[in-house]
């Protein structure tokens, strides 16, 4: 296991190092923000960015709202911020009414797996009863656990834990 986690981490190492900045011309400002005063040849292709999700997919709902909320260690209680998305989650979920949601919820790797089966289920709920207060319909959002059995991200560390104290929505599909 840390021989996989050492490896994964050289290859995003190795990957970050290949990266380059981009060449500041007389063209962008110190902030790497094109000037608008000037026009080149380049201006056609970079208006022809990548196409808008597709509304209702789990992509806008990532680009849109986020997919995920984070909570304290030992705690189903929604931080301010985490209230913040799931009222953009009410508001994408109005904007798009025949979307069902599943909202999952995760522990980091402390305590017993029975234990963080249960507060992943607090977790999950809290989040689901939350957007249903805001005038969802309790039909249109599951919940289920998955305590510390699915991390986002390997580690035995507060940062790690911390990622992995989470709730994810997920478009169901």
């Amino acid at each position: 296991m840390r021989l996989k986690f050492l490896s994964l981490f050289a290859a995003v190492i190795l990957v970050g190092a290949c990266e380059t900045a981009p060449e500041e011309t007389a063209e962008t400002s110190s902030t790497g923000q094109a000037s608008s005063s000037t026009s080149t040849a380049t201006d056609s292709t970079e208006s022809s960015a990548l196409p808008a999700p597709t509304a209702g997919s789990q992509e806008d709902l990532t680009v849109q709202v986020g997919d995920r909320v984070f909570f304290a260690f030992d705690s189903s209680d929604l931080s301010g911020e985490s209230q913040d998305t799931l009222q953009r989650l009410a508001a994408w979920m109005q904007a798009n009414p025949s979307v069902t949601i599943t909202i999952e919820g995760h522990c980091d790797e402390r305590g017993t797996r029975e234990y963080n089966l249960a507060l992943g289920e607090r977790r999950a709920s809290a989040a689901r009863d939350f957007v249903v207060a805001l005038g969802i319909n309790p039909n249109r959002l599951d919940t289920i656990s998955y305590g510390k059995e699915r991390p986002a991200i390997l580690g035995s560390n507060e940062a790690a834990w911390a990622q992995n104290r989470r709730g994810v929505f997920n478009v169901n599909g």
